[in-house]
């Protein structure tokens, strides 16, 4: 990890750091997520002084690229995600210049150009809009919010198909499956969705699940000791939120989870607690119970930026076909 600051450059110094910490974050050695060195840290290992870091940390936490959690520390955020979204922004219009040198040289004026490209981009549209994708997961809260909110083409058939189904009425799940182009899941189901599945020749793609970085900084930032209750609609998610939990080192909470749909025990669990954690479909359930306004934190899930490519090349294939 190498920083490039130049004393000589009458550029100011926490300006050059905030540049060269979105530089390390597009390059992926700073990934979201990843506790940064402090500000002393920093300071001591660049040789500057520690009012130049400090500037330049709330820089980047004004612009939402980093984030501070009391007593944990300062986290890169998913909004490095903007970053890398500027710099492919700017690698495609270089293939956009690139292209339209190219036609002039073929001998097509620009207004040529942009109709043959505007049909063309109209076209891969049309093709995406005809599609229809399978989605298996084995949670009811997950299957829903994926369902709705895979980032692919918004006229992209999504069939979501709970697993239990699957195991329980095989024949009846495969022949909707029949009626679909492309089969996704998760990694941790890939294997017995292939196995279940017995539709020849359809291509069964696993994606990546990460928890949202900022609702895992919120949660971290909950007092020690606090009484933190998880509402949702199956065991498996409670279980998924809990390993998220763990694995993201957040041990200082006092955890009660509950799947029930009894207003009445509802509301007890709601009461009993400091904090509430809840799954996407029934964020309005405990908000309506939630008498005295304590923090009500969203868990939601997200498909990492690699995995939805993935899919969409291969859907632009299968169209190819």
């Amino acid at each position: 990890m190498s920083f490039n600051l130049d004393r000589k450059k009458g550029i100011p110094l926490y300006h050059q750091l905030t540049q060269e910490v979105k530089r390390l974050i597009q390059k992926g050695e700073w990934e979201a997520g990843r506790k940064v060195p402090t500000e002393r840290e920093l300071a001591e290992q660049l040789h500057i002084s520690r009012n130049t870091v400090s500037s330049a940390y709330k820089e980047l936490e004004a612009e939402g690229i980093l984030i501070s959690t009391q007593g944990k520390g300062t986290f890169v955020t998913d909004s490095d995600a903007i970053i890398r979204r500027e710099s492919k922004k700017d690698r495609l219009l270089k293939i956009v210049d690139i292209a339209i040198e190219e036609a002039a040289e073929l001998g097509f004026q620009i207004d040529e150009f942009l109709i043959i490209t505007g049909e063309r981009a109209a076209a891969k549209k049309e093709m995406l809009s005809k599609l229809r994708v399978a989605f298996i997961e084995c949670n009811k809260e997950q299957l829903d919010h994926f369902s709705k909110d895979l980032r692919l083409d918004p006229k992209v058939s999504i069939v979501p198909i709970l697993l239990d189904d699957f195991r329980n009425q095989p024949d009846e799940v495969n022949s909707q499956i029949d009626t679909t182009d492309l089969v996704l899941t998760t990694f941790f189901h890939l294997q017995e969705v292939r196995e279940l599945v017995r539709v020849k020749g359809i291509d069964i793609i696993g994606i990546a699940l990460d928890p949202q970085l900022e609702t895992i900084v919120k949660i971290a930032r909950l007092p020690q000791g606090t009484k933190l209750g998880i509402v949702c609609l199956s065991e498996t998610f409670v279980t998924k939120i809990k390993g998220s939990l763990k694995r993201a080192g957040i041990e200082h909470l006092e955890i009660f989870t509950t799947t029930t749909k009894d207003p009445d025990e509802l509301r007890d669990v709601v009461d009993a607690v400091d904090a509430l954690v809840v799954s996407p479909n029934r964020h309005r359930e405990v908000t309506n119970l939630n008498r005295e306004h304590k923090p009500e934190i969203e868990f939601r899930y997200l498909a990492d930026a690699g995995s939805i490519n993935v899919v969409k090349s291969a859907l632009l294939e299968l169209k190819r076909q």
